[in-house]
């Protein structure tokens, strides 16, 4: 993965910073306005498709056709999680309070603590694809960077070296990873809310295992479980992979200002309303790294605003096909990992 250097600039101009001027363009537009019929629609029809997909469940009982609906609530699971995420970022409510409730609502619809997560993408919002202080490209199993990639020791190390061959199996492991994260989370005593968090989680996860295991037989119970678990992961990973692997990364002291730091760091994917529905907005990744609050069914309009606010600034722009950004992610993790494969070879010389 390249490091990114930022531009040198000269001061902007009267008028505010780069990004104020880009945020009056769009409050005129009217795409900071709140859209509250839609996420009224949208969470009545996930509501009522992850409920429908468990009172199925009970009804076809032991089967294997209960495997094409745990694929279908593994589809039900990311929409819930999309809309936590919206929540989150205040899409939905203005306020707080609704938004905390309705995200833990969501969160324990799927074994995720929201305290956790809502922390986790704060800080990723905060320095996107800075090493050190983005947490979603800290190295755990993968490595992100050939200077990760010389520090690392045991499993990523081993993995570094064919990570991008991995990628995708391991992201069949990601939806256990989520419930795994949450649960370790709760240790940490800064956490707020984490009696309630740890209530919601901990339910979540006796409802479930116990609804599976008392309509199925234990082998198709722990078929159910891999496939739903499997599915969920790796449309979590699908989703945002697309978004910052293969971008630009900042270490050190790199602070560019905000606008740059959010839009030379983030990819968007190019693709119909389909697109919109399936990665739920995330394919307008700048837009949204820009102005989180924004509702999604706004980003696709900000788009060309800020587009051409770019190319007018001599910003880079990124847009690419679904495809071609997965592309891109893995040629970025094939990269990360030479140091890797570079030493395996020097040692199996020596």
């Amino acid at each position: 993965m390249t490091t990114h250097t930022p531009r040198r600039r000269p001061p902007p101009p009267a008028g505010g910073s780069d990004f104020a001027r880009l945020s009056k363009k769009i409050a005129e537009a009217g795409l900071m306005n709140r859209r509250p019929g839609y996420y009224i629609v949208r969470s009545i029809v996930v509501a009522v498709a992850y409920a429908g997909g468990w009172s199925a469940f009970v009804v076809i009982g032991a089967g294997w056709w209960t495997l094409a609906l745990a694929a279908f609530l593994a589809v039900m699971f990311g929409q819930v999680a999309l809309l936590a995420h919206d929540v989150a970022h205040r899409q939905v409510f203005r306020r707080r309070r609704p938004s905390e409730t309705a995200g833990r609502i969501a969160g324990a619809a799927i074994g995720m603590g929201y305290g956790w997560w809502q922390d986790k993408h704060t800080r990723h919002h905060a320095n996107p694809n800075h090493e050190g202080l983005d947490p979603d490209i800290a190295p755990d199993l993968l490595v992100w960077s050939q200077d990760q990639a010389r520090a690392a020791t045991g499993l990523p190390r081993l993995l570094g070296r064919r990570q991008a061959f991995l990628f995708f199996p391991l992201l069949l492991l990601e939806g256990v990873n989520l419930h795994v994260s949450s649960a370790r989370a709760l240790g940490n005593r800064t956490l707020k809310n984490r009696a309630l968090d740890g209530a919601l989680l901990y339910g979540h996860t006796a409802a479930y295992l116990t609804a599976v295991f008392l309509v199925l037989p234990p082998g198709m119970a722990s078929a159910f479980l891999a496939v739903n678990q499997g599915l969920f992961g790796l449309y979590l990973g699908c989703l945002f992979a697309p978004n910052h692997k293969g971008m630009p990364t900042l270490t050190g002291n790199d602070r560019p200002d905000f606008l740059r730091r959010q839009v030379l760091t983030a990819r968007n994917v190019r693709g119909s309303w389909f697109t919109d529905l399936a990665l739920g907005g995330l394919n307008h990744q700048i837009e949204h790294h820009l102005f989180p609050s924004m509702p999604s069914p706004h980003l696709r309009r900000a788009r060309p605003i800020v587009r051409r606010y770019c190319q007018d600034l001599g910003v880079d722009y990124l847009e690419t096909g679904l495809i071609a950004s997965y592309r891109q992610a893995l040629a970025s993790l094939h990269q990360a990992g030479a140091p890797l494969r570079r030493a395996r070879i020097s040692s199996a010389r020596a």
